[in-house]
């Protein structure tokens, strides 16, 4: 029984691994930006590591080949925001200009633009998303340009620091899954953030009772989290390190649905071994991205 599972879930985690010239490109990409901010901001450059962070997926190791974007942090000094604070009206969009203003001096030939609380700099291979921030302490204030402006606090080392703990008393299986699902909800366009799925994956796996096995279960854990994620439509999950109470809503609950009953017949035909039925209903679920074949 289940013949091919193991494999084919195997190859489809390996297919969803970004390479390492992808990880070498985001990674210069961001801190090439952050080297130029810095010496707009800073004066001379601090060496190797601008002060700046990688947050979303790609802090969290749980970006989804192809990557598209990037989420980075630059960290402004505090006299900067000082400055911004002497000003009048919607100074969180005065900032977002005057750092793009900054990154177009380097990049004129690159499509730089703000929008809400982030610069965003389309490059060839890949979208970087840039939030510049102050330090509140051990978090973050971040510039949201939506009404007349405000600050948020923001805490993602508190979400890298979740997600990288969950992921290793799960033997790596948090950031695999979590690749699994952001690959449905991308291929069946399904409304629910990407932080939003990480952490429900982490709470699932830390709650089933058998989220530590290998990729021989994981047919389980893709049927068993869509049940998870039905029975949470219209509750909410706690933001790690500001609390903020985010509520999920139900928008994604029909999708969810019929994704979760695909896996159920899934399951049962690799319980069977039809490995290569199976394989198609995994389809209806993923795409292409995972194999219908896998026996040798």
């Amino acid at each position: 029984m289940w013949v091919a599972v193991r494999e084919r879930f195997r190859r489809l985690v390996s297919d969803l691994q970004i390479t390492q010239e992808e990880v070498n490109d985001g990674w210069t990409k961001h801190i090439n930006v952050g080297r130029s901010l810095e010496r707009a901001y800073y004066g001379q450059g601090s060496g190797d590591y601008p002060p700046s962070l990688l947050v979303g997926s790609w802090g969290k190791g749980t970006q989804v080949k192809p990557s598209n974007d990037i989420d980075s942090f630059f960290i402004l000094p505090p006299v900067v925001k000082s400055r911004f604070d002497l000003r009048s009206g919607n100074v969180q969009s005065q900032l977002l200009q005057e750092v793009k203003s900054y990154l177009l001096a380097t990049y004129p030939q690159t499509d730089i633009r703000g929008d809400g609380q982030v610069v965003v700099v389309n490059f060839n291979s890949i979208t970087l998303e840039l939030v510049p921030v102050f330090r509140h302490g051990a978090q973050f204030l971040i510039p949201d340009t939506r009404n007349e402006g405000s600050w948020r606090v923001a805490d993602p080392i508190a979400q890298m620091s979740l997600i990288e703990d969950h992921d290793k008393a799960m033997n790596g299986n948090v950031r695999a899954v979590s690749k699994i699902i952001k690959l449905w909800c991308r291929e069946k366009d399904v409304p629910l953030k990407s932080f939003i799925v990480e952490l429900l994956v982490a709470e699932f796996l830390s709650l089933c009772g058998y989220g530590m096995y290998s990729t021989y279960w994981y047919d389980f854990y893709v049927r068993d989290f869509l049940n998870f994620l039905v029975q949470r439509a219209d509750s909410y999950v706690f933001i790690p390190g500001t609390g903020e109470v985010y509520g999920l809503g139900r928008q994604w609950l029909p999708k969810a649905v019929a994704a979760r009953d695909v896996a159920v017949q899934a399951c049962d035909w690799e319980y069977s071994d039809y490995d290569v039925t199976a394989g198609q209903e995994w389809q209806k679920i993923f795409g292409s991205r995972i194999p219908i074949h896998v026996r040798m």
